[in-house]
């Protein structure tokens, strides 16, 4: 007879399904780590076409899966690096799919301040490999900006600081651009900011700023971070408004530092640097002002002492005048006699041609009369010897006037000879020849001083040739007499003055 077999323990245990039993170890995982924080280092990290994040945290032998969000992802103030160690803060839960347990991060920061350092290294290592910092890049400061941009929050200390400054040394415009100086979306806020100023048109409804300022108060490390953010730093870099950046205290140096054009230690010195001080210019301005009112009087006196020592070597212009006025009208006086004795004696010569002329009318008779005899001894039997006997004429007639016509163009020669003697003895070019000059003034000779105004050109013909002048001073009454000219120097021309 066989004996029934003894029943095992765990014949009493339950039989759960695979789906069942993974639920129950979600809830169990869920329910114990509902709330955790997982210090690690971050492996790699990967974005899915969805916007979820996927990354592990390691240490030593252990490894844990970790996925945040999309909407979470957004909102992370520290995006996950490889190879940083991080803490996350989020819940424990389980993904049946893989039978493996992953944290679903909601908050991921740096694990303290020496993680958050070695990031920043990380950041401007990167950032200044590409360029952004490069000194070639940066733009100089504008002298006097006309509007200024002003990047910080409206409630704090640096704007009250900015403005104060600027009303103590030179009031301008500002526009302030209101953003969140840390915290969640702190960074997209200033790059907005600063992408915004840039944007606005010349000339348009909202002035462009001509010079930018990005400002916050002093913080720590956390504080500031939004300042490190690799987008407001490219942000600055691609700046085409001259920017300078006064984030925290002196002590402090993020990131936008290094890309803006100038790095201010404190707000206030921001403002110092945007704007002189306009006392200072109003004194620089009134110091050159004076300088040059000296320098230009200084300059005249010593030209004033020039031009009175130059005038003490000349002759008084007017003794000038008035001797070649004299010696110009005792010339014309002469060529006007000896015209006047030259056109008598011409109307003479021009009367005796005269006499010695016939009248056209007894010409004319004798040769009426001629060529009446020369028809009446037109006959045939006659013509030839009539003919010939006139070439005798003609022949005779031409050898004579020939001999007359030499004979009047001799007389006509010397008497020519003589009028151009005449004439060169009255030309004033022999009075020239006696040390005189003539002045001419646009092309008419200039016989009274009163009609020579300053600074008109002259031409003064001397014997030998012609020189250019140009008059000075004014006209003055007539003086004592003109000395008389000194001698010639010997083998030259007497001296005008």
């Amino acid at each position: 007879m066989e004996t029934a077999a003894a029943p095992r323990p765990e014949d009493n245990l339950p039989e759960l399904g695979v789906a069942e039993l993974s639920r129950a170890v979600k809830r169990a995982v869920e329910r114990a780590f509902d709330r955790v924080r997982v210090r690690g280092e971050i492996g790699r990290v990967t974005v899915a076409g969805s916007g979820h994040m996927y990354l592990s945290m390691k240490e030593e032998n252990a490894v844990l899966d970790c996925v945040c969000w999309r909407d979470t992802a957004r909102r992370l103030a520290h995006r996950p690096e490889q190879g940083l160690e991080m803490v996350a803060t989020g819940r424990l839960t389980t993904y049946p799919g893989r039978s493996s347990y992953q944290l679903v991060i909601e908050s991921i920061e740096p694990a303290g301040v020496g993680a958050l350092m070695a990031l920043l290294e990380r950041r401007r290592k990167q950032l200044a490999a590409e360029g952004l910092f490069a000194e070639e890049r940066k733009k100089p400061l504008p002298f006097l900006p006309s509007v200024i941009g002003v990047v910080t929050s409206p409630t704090g200390a640096a704007i009250r600081d900015i403005m104060h400054r600027l009303r103590d040394r030179f009031p301008r415009h500002v526009l302030l651009w209101p953003v969140a100086v840390q915290g969640e979306g702190a960074a997209e806020q200033i790059a907005a900011a600063i992408r915004g100023f840039n944007g606005l048109e010349p000339g348009g409804p909202t002035p462009r700023p001509d010079l930018i300022i990005v400002a916050r108060g002093g913080g720590g490390v956390e504080d500031l971070w939004a300042f490190n953010e690799e987008a407001v730093a490219r942000a600055a870099a691609a700046s085409g408004i001259p920017l300078i950046s006064a984030v925290g205290h002196e002590t402090d140096t993020t990131l936008i530092d290094f890309a803006s054009d100038r790095r201010a230690p404190t707000p206030t010195a921001a403002a110092e640097m945007a704007v002189p001080v306009r006392a200072e210019l109003e004194a620089r301005v009134l110091d050159a002002e004076g300088r040059l009112v000296g320098g230009a009087g200084r300059m005249l006196e010593r030209l004033r002492g020039e031009l009175r020592g130059l005038a003490r070597g000349l002759p008084h212009p007017v003794r000038l005048v008035e001797q070649k006025s004299q010696d110009l009208d005792n010339a014309a006086g002469s060529l006007r006699r000896v015209m006047t004795l030259a056109l008598a004696e011409r109307r003479g010569a021009v009367r005796d041609m005269a006499h010695r002329l016939r009248h056209p009318r007894e010409t004319v008779a004798e040769k009426r009369a001629a060529l009446a005899r020369a028809a009446a001894g037109l006959r045939p039997a006659a013509l030839d010897d009539r003919i010939a006997r006139s070439r005798d004429r003609i022949a005779r007639g031409a050898r004579d006037l020939a001999r007359a016509a030499g004979t009047r163009l001799d007389e006509r020669g010397r008497g020519l000879a003589q009028l151009g003697k005449l004439l060169e003895s009255l030309s004033y070019r022999g009075v020239l020849e006696r040390g005189y000059a003539v002045v001419r003034g646009a092309g008419a000779p200039v016989v009274r001083a009163a009609g020579v105004a300053p600074g008109a050109a002259l031409a003064i013909e001397f014997a030998d040739g012609e020189v250019r002048a140009t008059a000075s001073g004014t006209p003055a009454g007539p003086g004592p007499a003109a000395p008389k000219p000194r001698p010639a120097a010997a083998g030259g021309q007497g001296d005008l003055f």
